[in-house]
């Protein structure tokens, strides 16, 4: 394992150290692509950026890594630009990805829990070391919170159940997919979300694996399941297309390092092997 996480920095910290700078969603990456992705740089004041708000979130093969919010709207310095954290995906390790998105959600939670949401005085950090901000007024305390969210490939012996969201702006089709609800488990969200955007029921739900997914802040379980019956019926608010597309006859999928992707890729390479 690459990455070993940590709330505090070591007072022995030394070297280079990686800054995974944020404007908004975007990361600070450099132009030149036979230098490391991210800023490797022992103080980072060189690159002449507003600190708005910092975190140590660990380690990286070796180097400490921070976390960084600067200002809207600030340049980024030569050799450098801010990129969308979608578009990050796929160039770097699956591994490196979840220590990027580690680094925005921790962010995330900092920017929305400045001020107590019980009583509405200002928070303060944690005093034993733990990724938490707490009240000293009422003593309520705040973790970086975390959407559990199921997503599931439907398959119909060769053939995949694929949709395309509303929301997508390429013709690209993926996995379904949904938030778990409050008292329900996770098998019962798979069902439910199933019938509810495409209107066909499931059976046989197996889990595959889970990713952190940073937009903003979900944890997506991966689960195959069966087609049972009924007719494609999709929910127009969010669904603009939905079909079983056959192995060998994929349209746009997600791109790699996606749960997505990874589960569409499982099943064909079980059904290229049978």
């Amino acid at each position: 394992m690459s990455f070993i996480p940590a709330v505090a920095a070591p007072d022995d910290l030394s070297g280079d150290r990686l800054w995974l700078v944020f404007q908004g969603h975007r990361v600070l990456v450099s132009d030149d692509p036979s230098a490391p992705f991210f800023p490797e740089l022992k103080d980072v004041s060189w690159l002449g950026l507003p600190d708005v708000d910092r975190h140590f979130i660990g380690h990286w093969e070796g180097k400490g890594v921070f976390a960084i919010a600067t200002s809207d709207g600030i340049a980024p310095p030569d050799g450098y630009h801010f990129d969308d954290l979608r578009r990050v995906l796929g160039q770097i390790s699956d591994e490196l990805f979840g220590v990027v998105g580690r680094a925005l959600q921790i962010l995330d939670w900092s920017a929305s829990h400045r001020f107590c949401g019980r009583c509405g005085k200002a928070t303060v950090a944690h005093s034993r070391g733990e990724r938490a901000r707490v009240c000293p007024s009422c003593t309520s305390s705040y973790y970086p919170r975390i959407n559990p969210c199921m997503i599931v490939l439907v398959t119909r012996g060769e053939e995949l159940l694929l949709a395309r969201a509303q929301r997508f702006n390429r013709p690209m089709y993926s996995t379904l997919a949904g938030f778990v609800e409050a008292g329900e488990s996770v098998e019962e969200t798979l069902v439910r979300e199933v019938m509810e955007e495409v209107g066909v029921q499931v059976r046989n739900p197996r889990y595959f694996s889970s990713q952190s997914w940073p937009f903003p802040g979900n944890l997506m379980l991966g689960f195959h399941a069966e087609y049972a019956g009924g007719d494609i019926l999709v929910q127009e608010e969010e669904i603009a297309d939905a079909q079983f597309f056959h192995y060998t006859s994929l349209p746009e999928i997600p791109p790699r390092g996606s749960i997505a992707h990874a589960l569409i890729q499982d099943f064909v390479s079980r059904c290229r092997t049978r």
